[in-house]
Formats: C-alpha cells, structure tokens, sequence
C-alpha cells in the first residue's frame, strides 16, 4: 500500500499532479525568518482544525517505465480528541475506499473483492504519524519535530476555481529509515487554514507520488456512511 501520501495522508496510500491547482505563479523568496511565522500560523489552525473533506486526485509516477497512473474521488480527514480518522473513496476503473481509524489502515479493492488491513501500532505508527503531520490540520511544531523545512516561498494556486495563497515548504525527514524510500517531500499549504492543496514524494529511484486536494470544506459535517466500505456479499 501506498500509505504515506494517505498523510493527507496523508497522511498517506493516496496520490497525483493534475492539470487544475498547479502553481499560477513563480515561488517568491522566502525571507530567513519567515519560516517561523508560518509554522506559528499552522500551530494557530492546528488548533481550531476539527475536519475537511475534499476532492483529491493523485498520480503515480514510475521512471522506469515512464509511465505515470492517475486515479480521483474523495477524502475526508475527521478530529478526534488527539487522533486523526482518513477515508477516502477512488472512483472506477480502480475503484478503491480506503480507511484510517484507531491505528489500523483497510484498504477495499472493489474489482477483487479484497480488503487489505495495516497495522500501524508500536514503531510503525509512529513512522506513519510523521506522514499525517502532512496532512489537514497538522500542526507547525510537529512537522518541525519530524521534518528538516525549507521554506521555497509563497506561491499561488486554485482550489476550485478560487485563487489562494499558499507557503512551498520542502521537507527532509529526520528519520533515516523515512529518508530511504522518500529522498524528500515537497507540501503546497494553506497556512490560513492549515491545510495541504499539494503533495509531492520524490523517491530515491526517481519516482514521484503527487496529490491535489481542490474544492475543501473545512469543518463541515462529514457523511461518513458515505466513505464506508462495502464487500459485494463476503469480503476476501
């Protein structure tokens, strides 16, 4: 599974570089400092973050063979007390529901009828938990616990049709075992919100997994019947 984009997810097995939501303008210098008020103004939405959900489209690309998979449909990320909950929903011709709740991943592949099931307690919940400090929410001193920052400037994107700005901020892991499948990750946010409209994970092989998130609600009421999986009849 491809867990890590899930960090929002996210968090996260979610990923993808679409034609609408990419950058509209040129990065701008970051100053020195501004890094600072940035993770400030994150640690300011971590704290009011109580849910999104979101249209999101991602893409796998693999060097090797020049070829680059795209798949869309929709997340959520939901806040419960100190923890996190994902699902997400990917539309046919791979139509997947992916979920994250109390430390265990399911993932549903609807062609096989199968469902797919991670743990992520002890150390693989803590190297899975770095991930979803990328994702909706997440707070600025974290991601600076887990992750060496530089800040690439401001840019300008779209969320669904709708201009917005947001921080370039380039990540490297300090976690070496993270820094073996992911040389670095590059995160589009929307620091007024706290939310990430862009990931991108560049692997040491030279692959990359990119995610759009566009037309967000924050802090709306979340179906979550909607997002449930569903076996056809007994689930393998």
């Amino acid at each position: 599974m491809r867990l890590p984009i899930l960090a929002g997810v996210v968090a996260s097995a979610l990923v993808l570089a679409a034609g609408y939501g990419v950058g509209l303008a040129v990065a701008a210098q970051a100053k020195p400092d501004r890094l600072k008020a940035v993770l400030a103004q994150m640690d300011a939405g971590s704290k009011t973050f109580r849910s999104a959900e979101a249209s999101i489209q991602k893409q796998q690309f693999e060097k090797i063979v020049n070829d680059t998979t795209t798949e869309s449909g929709t997340i959520y990320f939901l806040r419960s007390g100190g923890s996190t909950q994902v699902g997400a929903k990917f539309a046919p011709p791979n139509e997947q529901t992916l979920e994250y709740k109390n430390g265990v991943v399911r993932l549903y592949s609807a062609g096989t009828n199968h469902i797919d099931q991670y743990s992520t307690t002890g150390a693989n919940q803590a190297r899975f938990e770095t991930f979803m400090t990328l994702g909706f929410g997440g707070s600025g001193s974290d991601l600076a616990k887990a992750w060496t920052i530089t800040d690439q400037g401001m840019e300008k994107m779209s969320d669904g049709g709708k201009p917005v700005e947001v921080e370039k901020l380039d990540l490297v892991s300090k976690d070496a075992s993270v820094r073996g499948n992911f040389t670095h990750i590059t995160i589009w946010v929307d620091v007024a919100r706290d939310l990430s409209l862009k990931q991108e994970f560049f692997t040491p092989s030279g692959d990359t997994q990119t995610a759009i998130y566009s037309n967000i609600r924050l802090n709306q009421p979340i179906d979550l019947k909607a997002f449930a999986i569903k076996c056809k009849g007994k689930c393998s």
